[in-house]
């Protein structure tokens, strides 16, 4: 990491001195599930059941800020079975499913941890995610996010929704505290 000028260099790339300072401030993550945590597409079986692909490098990512102390949460506007099980295997506590109006689950989560606006970062995809967003220290969105989207957050990632675009916000958190190097998760 290159910590010259108002960029720093990461191995995602150059990042903002700006949104590394506010990653350092980092508590807790709060993600988005479709389009960010999977894909964006729903499957669907043959019996009706909802199939969606997760990331096993966000995964990873999360249990890697778990570890080191910064809490993760999930605010979806969807509700799914398979998403309990893939918190479940995370170790993520902190889930609100079918959340139309996600300022409300956000509040509610920010009560519980104690933890101010500006100590949580949010990623997400859609409009419906910029509510919160434009509460929290450190807004992002996934490099596929709507157009409308984009401009608005603090930091875009590089890497899709789906594709790994939490891990490079999780390495990103991690490296700002100079927690990286020693982060450990579990493959999962």
């Amino acid at each position: 990491m290159s910590k010259t000028g108002a960029q720093i260099d990461t191995c995602y790339g150059p990042v903002d001195r700006r949104v590394v300072d506010k990653a350092r401030d980092v508590r807790l993550l709060i993600c988005d599930v479709d389009g960010v945590l999977s894909d964006g597409l729903i499957y669907m079986g043959n019996q009706g059941e909802e199939l969606k692909a997760f990331n096993v490098r966000d995964g990873y990512g999360i249990r890697c800020l778990l570890t080191s102390g910064i809490e993760v949460g999930i605010i979806t506007g969807r509700s799914a079975k398979l998403l309990d099980d893939r918190c479940k295997t995370l170790g993520i506590t902190h889930l609100y499913q079918g959340q139309s109006d996600k300022i409300l689950a956000f509040n509610d989560l920010l009560d519980k941890l104690s933890v101010q606006a500006a100590q949580v970062a949010y990623i997400g995809d859609d409009l419906i995610d910029w509510p919160v967003m434009s509460q929290v220290g450190l807004s992002v969105a996934v490099a596929d996010a709507h157009p409308m989207l984009l401009p608005r957050a603090d930091y875009v990632t590089r890497i899709a929704g789906g594709r790994g675009a939490v891990r490079e916000l999780c390495d990103l958190i991690l490296l700002s505290q100079d927690k990286l190097e020693d982060a450990k998760g579990l493959s999962i």
